[in-house]
């Protein structure tokens, strides 16, 4: 298998005394969908938030596409192609939806016409932004905030896209639009590591996946394969 284009070796975060990360190690390869699954304060996020730069890591080294970015600022590290979406939307709600798309182009210095043409891409991934461009985000139901969220991410043009629960809180039908989204982009090319919740659509959506719990990597495979793991079939699936 080629080099991995993120690669994750005893990464570890404390908070205070607390071990949220301990010594983990991930590899995600170009191309495919990774998904990282585990229960409330595993330490899922904390793991997003330490390749993103946004919380201090104890140890470990994270390389991404073959450079070291273990200690670098996070406004590089988006510059450098890898953008999360964070947890609970953080759309900008005073500004319009076009605005928060604009807003997400901020490293790029590709030119006007570049980034509306990808404004344009984002309104073809998600119609209903195209049709609320002019409204403020704070106005949008909780599914067109993701969507928003997402596109505005999509906006920096990454190599790798950070999701960190994408379905939390919307209806099913919402969450099964924003997985076939997911699912585009991904054959577009993009590469995914998804945080989610819905541990069975994660699943199903990966190619690889780990599970984590209490801060350490327990299981890993295809996402096929632990989905039929009786492990997590007992532990996640009410199985």
């Amino acid at each position: 298998m080629n080099e991995p284009l993120l690669s994750v070796r005893g990464l570890a975060v404390n908070y205070g005394h607390v071990e949220a990360v301990r010594g983990i190690d991930l590899d995600l390869h170009a191309g495919e969908i990774t998904t990282l699954v585990g229960a409330n304060g595993a330490g899922k996020s904390t793991t997003l938030m330490a390749l993103s730069g946004l919380v201090k890591k104890a140890a470990g080294r994270v390389s991404f596409d073959g450079r070291d970015i273990s200690a670098m600022a996070p406004h590089r590290i988006v510059a450098g192609g890898l953008v999360q979406v964070a947890e609970g939307r953080a759309t900008l709600t005073t500004l319009s939806v076009r605005e928060n798309l604009e807003l997400g182009a901020y490293t790029r210095r590709d030119g006007a016409a570049a980034r509306a043409r990808d404004i344009d891409h984002v309104y073809s991934l998600f119609p209903r932004l195209a049709e609320r461009a002019a409204q403020l985000a704070g106005s949008l139901s909780g599914g067109e905030q993701q969507m928003l969220a997402i596109g505005r991410a999509l906006m920096a043009r990454p190599r790798l896209l950070l999701l960190d629960e994408p379905s939390m809180g919307l209806a099913p039908i919402i969450v099964q639009d924003i997985f076939r989204t997911l699912q585009r982009i991904n054959a577009e090319g993009l590469t995914i590591f998804l945080v989610e919740q819905n541990v069975k659509q994660a699943l199903k959506l990966a190619q690889h996946a780990y599970v984590i719990e209490n801060g350490r990597i327990v299981l890993q495979g295809s996402g096929g394969e632990l989905l039929g793991d009786p492990r997590v079939q007992a532990a996640y699936l009410g199985h």
